[in-house]
């Protein structure tokens, strides 16, 4: 009985965020494909340009939480804690900014095909046209 109820909740779990998720630029941005460390590094802030040389503004999806966590999650290795821990040190250092944030998955979608400097995460199917995937972690 407890395999039953542990394997409803995963199930439901994955399916708040939709499972499959990918990285999305516009499709202006001179980026074919990103490794997933050229992914850390700009969701994590230490690079702020694409490989093409275009300036790189990540956008952080707030809703649902659980696709946040389980962008940084498989991203890292990380709980949502630790990443934004990472975040409130390097801000109180004045370092470097952490990633806009975004209520949705669609207005991450939108802000992307409006500007060839946002990259973002969000669900598989919902990309358009009007984006581009650069990264799939199922892949």
């Amino acid at each position: 009985m407890k395999t039953l109820i542990l394997s409803i909740l995963i199930l439901f779990a994955h399916s708040a965020w939709g499972g499959d998720w990918v990285v999305i630029v516009h499709p202006n941005s001179g980026v074919a494909q990103l490794s997933k460390g050229e992914v850390i590094n700009i969701f994590m802030g230490r690079y702020r340009k694409f490989p093409s040389g275009q300036s790189a503004i990540p956008l952080d999806v707030i809703y649902p939480v659980s696709g946040r966590e389980h962008f940084y999650r498989d991203l890292l290795n990380k709980e949502l804690a630790e990443v934004d821990s990472y975040w409130a040190r390097l801000k109180f250092s004045g370092q470097v900014s952490p990633p806009l944030v975004v209520e949705s998955s669609d207005e991450a979608i939108k802000m992307v095909a409006s500007n060839i400097n946002y990259i973002a995460y969000c669900d598989k199917a919902k990309v358009t046209d009007k984006v581009k995937v650069v990264f799939d972690f199922n892949r």
